[in-house]
């Protein structure tokens, strides 16, 4: 996955530096650099993915330039060669091509580049530090102020802990320069819909679909799949196997007393004709994950935090007995073409303005769940659903389309596949169910119990008192505030509330994120 790491001043002691730039180690283990700018420092832990030998290291150095950068740049192929018509290219890492780029189009750059990246840039010929992230925020970055009034930016705000007062996620689709952020791209906004039909739109989704599961097979190192049994990840992975003339290897997990996802990974493993693996755990392993799993998050979210424990340790278990580096996953989905809550969306107008909202928000959920439970590991997260041609695609669909008009949610999506029997109805049918209750109701309730141990009612009214920001509601979410200033004191901040249900919408003013207890649940979670 690769992590970075910059600094503006050189003011910093070089002790603090290395002990803050080596708490992310997991996230690049193959090889680390630190290496001194004009008035600042940049950082690299290498997970070698593309052009696997030392060439790949980075910094990569043009002329004066410097760039640190974690992501993957598809179709970067065909540029290279056309680059190296020009610039000395010595390796075969994608992110080589990023100082080349830079050279031929300066910061209109950002704009071009199909990718999932977060990077710091070194000017020399400017003197100005650049960084950037990706327009959905799939890859992290952090920045924050130093105490001599400079900057710094970090893959994991742990990086930044003892640095800076205050740690904020670095927005997506901006880049920042001379102190200020500047917004290059919006996939969230739509200037008018694509008022085609049904059939059209289906079969543009899955062309599109196709094309960013068929990007994201390019690596050097060996790839894997999450499935989860559920429409997303279970399409990522019928895709992929179509795609490939071997069986690809899935993974899947569940509790040893109630797991509901293991049935479906399995029917759908078996139709598909995939190497998969079904890793069991129990209420023991859930409840000493707990705050390993709030650590490597940097949330305080309930959702974020129930669906992570399974994440994480199917994770941990593929990085301990696989040579597996990169997992293709589901992540997504759900945001851009409705949730179990969206059913009750009052009109089209609605359900697009809480897609919008989603959109915007993913780098602080879903995204930052799939980021940090597979980078822990030592191990690249690559989101098919996350494409950007397929996210611009799909918030410009006519959301009168994408409204559960068939007693099926997310509609669309499902018949666009419906004629490639690529899967089973049983799977591509099934209703959604939720990542964190369908490994195991007992999971979430496990959790919940150990909330109910930990305070008395007293406890816990006077314990969520405490916290004027977001404070917690439930002895649940008390739990994890608590765990997480443990970690992160005083950075509540760095999410902005909790994933619930649009409370405003009628059947939707619950005290839970869960979607077990909406009305109209129904046979999800069986």
């Amino acid at each position: 996955m690769c992590s970075i790491f910059g600094l503006t001043s050189s003011r910093v002691p070089r002790e603090l530096i290395e002990a803050c730039f080596n708490r992310t180690v997991s996230r690049g283990p193959d090889m680390s650099r630190l290496e001194e700018i004009p008035g600042g420092i940049l950082g690299f832990h290498r997970l070698a993915i593309m052009g696997l030998n030392e060439r790949g290291m980075q910094p990569f150095h043009l002329g004066n330039d410097a760039v640190v950068c974690n992501g993957e740049l598809y179709g970067f192929r065909p540029l290279r060669e056309r680059l190296m018509e020009r610039y000395e290219i010595k390796g075969e890492s994608d992110c080589e091509i990023l100082l080349p780029l830079y050279h031929e189009y300066g910061i209109e750059m950002f704009k071009t580049l199909d990718a999932e990246f977060a990077l710091i840039l070194y000017d020399g010929e400017r003197n100005k530090v650049i960084a950037a992230r990706d327009p959905i925020g799939i890859r992290p970055l952090y920045y924050g102020r130093l105490e001599d009034g400079e900057w710094a930016f970090a893959s994991e705000p742990k990086n930044l802990s003892g640095l800076c007062a205050e740690i904020l996620p670095f927005p997506p689709g901006h880049y920042w320069i001379d102190g200020e952020f500047h917004s290059y791209a919006d996939p969230s906004h739509v200037d008018r819909f694509i008022m085609e039909d049904e059939d059209t739109v289906c079969r543009e989704l899955n062309r599109l679909l196709t094309d960013g599961v068929k990007k994201r097979l390019d690596a050097d190192a060996p790839v894997g799949f999450l499935l989860s049994g559920g429409l997303d990840s279970s399409l990522v992975c019928a895709i992929a196997q179509k795609l490939l003339p071997h069986p690809i290897r899935t993974f899947a997990i569940g509790m040893d007393v109630d797991a509901i996802d293991l049935k479906y990974a399995r029917i759908a493993a078996d139709y598909i004709g995939s190497e998969h693996t079904e890793v069991i755990i129990s209420e023991k392993d859930v409840l000493e994950a707990l705050p390993a799993v709030v650590e490597l998050l940097g949330t305080w979210d309930i959702t974020t935090i129930r669906a992570s424990v399974g994440m994480y340790l199917v994770c941990r278990w593929i990085h301990e007995h696989t040579d597996i580096r990169v997992l293709l996953t589901g992540e997504i989905s759900d945001e851009l073409f409705g949730y179990k809550y969206t059913d009750f969306a009052p009109s089209a107008a609605a359900f697009q303005e809480e897609a919008e909202k989603r959109i915007r928000e993913l780098h602080v959920y879903d995204v930052l769940r799939a980021d940090r439970c597979i980078s822990v590991n030592s191990l690249e997260a690559r989101v098919p659903f996350g494409d950007l041609a397929f996210v611009h695609y799909a918030m410009k669909i006519d959301p009168e389309l994408k409204m559960n008009r068939h007693n099926m949610g997310k509609y669309l999506i499902r018949k666009a596949f419906a004629e490639d029997h690529i899967l089973p109805d049983a799977i591509l049918w099934r209703q959604k169910a939720a990542f964190s209750d369908a490994v195991g109701h007992s999971m979430v309730n496990d959790l919940k119990a150990l909330a109910e141990r930990t305070y008395t009612d007293k406890e816990f009214t006077e314990k969520a008192a405490k916290y004027d920001y977001r404070p917690p509601f439930t002895k649940e979410s008390l739990l994890y505030r608590e765990l997480f200033e443990r970690y992160y004191p005083g950075q509540a901040r760095m999410i902005p509330d909790y994933w619930m249900p649009n409370k405003a919408w009628p059947g939707c003013d619950v005290n839970d994120p869960s979607a077990r207890v909406l009305s109209n649940y129904g046979a999800s979670g069986q």
